[in-house]
């Protein structure tokens, strides 16, 4: 699977279990793990939709397998960190080394997508735009 699908698939799975998480907090007038439900909208949703957009501009590097493992270790590192967001919240400190090895994880993710964006590779030159000619 290349690495822009991925990024599509597992973005939605991400938005809908913020969604659900939203609407759960709602619903129980409890609004505690909050600051978990940002993280998860965020990290999972906004962040891996545009690397999606980004790595399906890039053919070459969509195609490739360290482009896969970014996006395997981006999402690893948001689940780990928005249950352990969430259990610091509802009072479990004992999660905060957790929390700070996700925050590793997202970081190392980060860094990884960095790579790709300032690395000087011909190869990974965007697409061209599709024109539309005029017909005659």
């Amino acid at each position: 699977m290349k690495a822009s699908a991925l990024s599509f698939k597992l973005a939605v799975l991400f938005v809908i279990a913020g969604m659900a998480m939203g609407i759960g907090m709602a619903a129980a007038q409890d609004h505690a793990i909050m600051p978990a439900h940002a993280h998860l909208n965020l990290l999972g949703w906004v962040s891996l939709f545009l690397f999606g957009i980004y790595y399906e501009r890039r053919p070459a590097l969509d195609t490739s397998r360290l482009a896969r493992i970014q996006v395997w270790l981006w999402s690893a590192g948001t689940v780990v960190l928005t249950v352990s967001v969430a259990a610091i919240h509802l009072g479990y400190t004992a999660m905060d080394p957790v929390a700070a090895l996700a925050s590793l994880m997202v970081l190392a993710g980060m860094l990884l997508f960095g790579y790709f964006v300032f690395r000087p590779v011909a190869s990974m030159a965007p697409t061209p735009s599709v024109g539309i000619t005029p017909a005659e």
